[in-house]
């Protein structure tokens, strides 16, 4: 017998070779189909959230110019500039209200479709999005352009929840958060691409912005004719569909393998354990002692994703680059390293996240953060005392951005798939998608004021709110890394103080095997322990 065979005898005897360390990466984890639906699936899903994020901030003066003309010949004077402001604010905002809108719909259009034809529905929001602002300028109505962005925000809470569950279900628990953080890496990717175009030499004209946002559909029709191709998430064909065969096959296809059988006897002891378990409503997770803490972990996380002030970096951007002697010509050139910054911080994430783990990128990624804006409070006030010190600013500026996309730029998706079972992780992601979007619209509402009563101080607050997140991730957050759903759970259970029914479960099952009482048949046992009351 060869001596590998021998040195493992158990391995030789299920006709397998062991895997290397537990945690680590190995080629075999990775398929080019895994891959193929993850940047298919980004693509037409974050990297539109991204783009639109940016897209607006180039075309304002035109678009401005265009709501003036548009008032003035439909009742013939110009428009009051307090009305202006109002209608532009609609504009910008009116993209987290369609979020929202986008969120509260994902549990209603994933339980009938799934995830993968949620995310193919989701495109024609996307294209008829496009067509309207992309015609509002030929038709002179600007609504056209209110009501698209508003769809594009429905887009944007559909994909950034649907998204997520999809990666996450399909992916082995090994390279589930470099896998989880190409919503991340998309997102800023879209990001730099609305600068990009932007540009005057490009599409940021005043006689070519609308095409800007026809360019959204491109991604969207790329998705359309390339997701057909790829299978549903397996764990939605086992839970909910209880197709074990479709889920077998789609694991092979994702994974491509023959043998998957851990992966699918994982999805079968939870199916086991959750068979009689309908999906949870937002109102029971919330109620649910089990998952307590899981739930105040996302809320806060996704809180601190928006509250913790990259909005108020992207407005002194300018007038910082203005005080250190660039040009105005040459700004929207230079504010283009912010997005390349954005787009390497998060490449670099994905790398090491498996390695580094999620707790450490969270903790560091606030923490540095906290630290920069104290800096950059120092050196807006006295950036007029010595010409080096507007140079210190935009060192600030990136060092922040990279410290927001190395960690809490992404993690915050990846650990709400992480944390809920099957039964609960719709009704996670609407809570989550609902923190996202109504902390994105208090920012962009709240934050002017903020700016005009606290001056430079107002990034005192942003500083606070990344202290007091990373604080909280350190003595709170355990590490999912390379861990089950549901010894993610167990991890959580001293804190919840609430076993999960999982792992009461479990702990009579072990009881059984040490008495050496004759196994029963599984699935009556299971019908014991649901009369019993422990399921």
């Amino acid at each position: 017998m060869d001596s590998r065979a021998r040195a493992h005898p158990g391995a030789a005897k299920r006709g397998r070779t062991p895997r290397g360390t537990p945690g680590r990466r190995t080629r075999k984890d990775w398929s080019c189909l895994l891959l193929v639906a993850s940047f298919v699936g980004a693509f037409g899903s974050s990297f539109l959230y991204g783009y639109n994020l940016s897209v607006v901030n180039a075309p304002t003066p035109y678009i401005k110019a265009f709501y003036n003309e548009s008032w003035e010949r439909r009742h013939g004077l110009p428009i009051d500039p307090d009305t202006l402001t109002l209608l532009w604010s609609v504009t910008v905002s009116i993209f987290a209200i369609g979020g929202l809108v986008g969120t509260l719909m994902v549990k209603l259009i994933g339980k009938v479709l799934g995830r993968k034809y949620t995310l193919l529905v989701n495109n024609g929001f996307a294209i008829s999005a496009a067509l309207l602002m992309a015609c509002s300028l030929q038709a002179g109505a600007f609504e056209m352009l209110i009501v698209g962005r508003f769809i594009m925000g429905v887009d944007g809470g559909i994909s950034l929840s649907v998204l997520p569950m999809y990666l996450n279900e399909i992916s082995p628990k090994e390279i589930r958060g470099a896998l989880g953080q190409v919503t991340a890496i998309f997102i800023c990717i879209g990001v730099f691409t609305g600068q990009l175009l932007g540009l005057p030499e490009l599409l940021g004209k005043e006689s070519t912005w609308p095409y800007l946002f026809g360019v959204i559909a491109v991604p969207a029709l790329v998705q359309l004719v390339s997701l057909p191709f790829l299978p549903e998430s397996p764990r939605f064909l086992l839970f909910e569909k209880h197709d074990q065969a479709g889920a077998e096959k789609a694991f092979q296809t994702f994974l491509g393998k023959e043998d998957v059988s851990r992966e699918v006897e994982e999805v079968l002891a939870e199916s086991r354990v959750q068979r009689n378990i309908q999906l949870v409503s937002v109102l029971e997770l919330l109620r649910s002692p089990f998952v307590r803490w899981q739930v105040i972990t996302v809320i806060v996380t996704m809180a601190c994703y928006q509250l913790c002030g990259l909005n108020a970096i992207w407005f002194y951007t300018n007038s910082i680059f203005g005080k250190a002697g660039i040009s105005p010509e040459k700004i929207p050139y230079i504010t283009l390293s912010t997005g390349g910054i954005e787009t390497l911080a998060a490449i670099f994430s994905g790398l090491v996240i498996e390695r580094l783990g999620r707790r450490p990128l969270l903790i560091v990624g606030f923490g540095l953060m906290a630290l920069f804006f104290g800096i950059i409070t120092i050196t807006l006030t006295f950036q007029d005392h010595a010409p080096w010190i507007p140079y210190l600013s935009i060192v600030c500026i990136l060092a922040i951005i990279a410290s927001f996309c190395s960690g809490p730029g992404g993690i915050p998706f990846i650990l709400t798939g992480e944390f809920f079972q099957q039964s609960q992780r719709p009704a996670a992601f609407i809570i989550a998608g609902t923190v996202n979007w109504l902390s994105n619209f208090a920012v962009g509402l709240l934050f002017p004021f903020i700016q005009k009563s606290l001056d430079t101080y107002c990034f005192l607050v942003f500083a606070t709110i990344c202290l007091m997140g990373a604080v909280y991730f350190y003595f709170v957050l355990p590490e999912t890394k390379n861990r089950t759903f549901a010894e993610i759970s167990q991890a959580f259970a001293k804190r919840n103080k609430a076993i999960p029914p999982e792992e009461n479960t479990n702990s009579a099952a072990s009881d059984a095997k040490v008495t050496r009482r004759p196994e029963p048949d599984p699935a009556s046992t299971l019908d014991i322990y649901t009369k019993n009351g422990i399921v």
